[in-house]
């Protein structure tokens, strides 16, 4: 089994690539585990405040306080 810093369904904070800014303001749910690339886990994730899926990298994501 794979382990991962997040499981879907966790609820998550979101930054984008851009320094320091936030993604929709909300949070996000982990929706699928994917493949890592460049040596970085991916996961796709949603909010519900948008219509579109994300793929992020674990080091965008930090745990939903």
């Amino acid at each position: 089994m794979l382990k991962t810093k997040y499981r879907i369904g966790e609820r998550v904070d979101f930054t984008s690539g851009t320094v320091g800014r936030p993604g929709a303001g909300q949070g996000y749910t982990i929706i699928k585990i994917l493949p890592m690339e460049r040596g970085e886990q991916q996961y796709r994730i949603k909010s519900s405040g948008e219509q579109h899926e994300r793929v992020a990298s674990e080091s965008q994501l930090d745990p939903r306080g």
